[in-house]
């Protein structure tokens, strides 16, 4: 077992709450559609199905974001990827979906999922074609492609970056935006430029939330090297615009439970958007039990909207941790090594005077410590786990 006192420095040594009014002055000029004031919720068919889609499935995941309570505790999108329409636009230039798995079409399923309370989003690409070369991107078709999902009652818009051409990302991708607002419909915008240009230094002008990254897998090391990537852009999101390290893995079945807690809840501390990535219709009670975790969740919905990042690392063991609403501080004692390690984290390092009385929540226990502290919380963290806690202090 490993012994390890981990030292927060830098990022709180001005303060948690001078930390929150920085990011907020960084984050002055958002996309104007209103939407995104806290990070998106839902569902994304890419992780499991890939281009196995049609329209049962869509219906399907309505259904048990319904019935698993998943809505009840924020999931309201029901995002479909790539592969939904034809290969060709129809005699009008306009997208079509293909009928051999959306025979209905896409008006008739968006009524479906806003008859259950839900919202649809669909995707595109701000290219000649989609990536997987199934159907045309809307390079060049910006307007019309806008106004075709306003008119199916579309909700939400996953934008690729395949096949542009080589040409930069900040042409392409602001047109999308401008088309959206003027499309009659409100629809969040979801660029995925890869991270390629750093949008985060440029997106918050017209996106609502910005890949960050590459595609991620099921598997430890994409999780821990897409946090890590992610992290380095905390400063840039707040409400209106977010960091995306792409979507959920968790409950696809190649890591273990303590590995998907610790995907859950580092996408939690870091403000991330929450897009389950499995299928839901036949997901375990383990897996709903991580993405239903409603003290997780209300830290990434938390409307002080900082973006919580790592504060130190010594090896494979780190200490996260962000700013929340009502002067709290959530915090995550991660171990990312493999071998069990004690992690301490002490008062001081994360924004909090020395002599604070603190009151600790476990979030994933779900319960308060057994004893208010003072100066320091320590705690064994198995390998792979995680341990995750708001701070709330109660004297000093």
């Amino acid at each position: 077992m490993k012994t390890v006192s981990v030292l927060l420095v830098g990022f709180f040594a001005i303060g948690v709450w001078d930390l929150a009014n920085g990011a907020r002055s960084i984050h002055r000029h958002l996309s104007s559609n209103g939407l995104g004031r806290r990070p998106q919720m839902g569902w994304n068919s890419w992780n499991h199905f890939g281009c196995n889609i049609d329209d049962n499935i869509i219906r399907g995941t309505a259904d048990a974001m319904i019935s698993t309570g998943l809505s009840k505790v924020g999931y309201q999108y029901v995002n479909i990827d790539d592969c939904w329409a034809e290969q060709n636009r129809d005699f009008q230039g306009n997208l079509v979906a293909k009928a051999s798995t959306f025979p209905s079409g896409m008006k008739v399923l968006a009524d479906y999922v806003h008859s259950k309370g839900l919202k649809l989003g669909i995707y595109s690409d701000a290219g000649s074609n989609t990536c997987s070369k199934t159907m045309p991107g809307s390079l060049g078709h910006e307007d019309q492609d806008a106004r075709t999902f306003a008119s199916w009652g579309i909700d939400y818009l996953k934008y690729d970056n395949c096949f542009n051409g080589g040409t930069s990302p900040q042409e392409r991708y602001p047109k999308m935006s401008e088309a959206l607002r003027n499309a009659g419909r409100l629809i969040f915008y979801s660029m995925c430029e890869w991270g390629d240009q750093n949008p985060a230094t440029w997106a918050p002008k017209i996106a609502n939330s910005w890949r960050t990254t590459g595609d991620i897998e099921d598997k430890w090391e994409s999780i821990t090297s897409r946090a890590d990537q992610n992290n380095q852009w905390a400063a840039y999101a707040g409400p209106g615009g977010w960091n995306d390290p792409d979507m959920l893995e968790v409950g696809n079945g190649n890591m273990n439970i303590e590995e998907y807690r610790s995907h859950f809840s580092i996408w939690a501390l870091m403000k991330a958007p929450l897009l389950i990535g499995c299928d839901i219709r036949s997901a375990s009670p383990q897996t709903l039990e991580i993405l239903g975790n409603k003290e997780v969740i209300n830290v990434n919905q938390d409307p002080l909207g900082v973006q919580g990042k790592k504060v130190s690392k010594q090896g494979d063991i780190e200490v996260w941790a962000g700013p929340l609403s009502n002067r709290r501080v959530a915090i995550i004692l991660w171990n990312r090594s493999g071998s069990q390690a004690y992690i301490t984290a002490r008062w001081a390092d994360i924004g909090l005077p020395s002599n604070a009385l603190v009151q600790a929540r476990d979030l994933w226990a779900h319960r308060y410590l057994p004893t208010s502290l003072r100066g320091s919380l320590t705690s064994t963290v198995a390998s792979h786990a995680c341990k995750m806690y708001i701070l709330n202090p109660i004297s000093g």
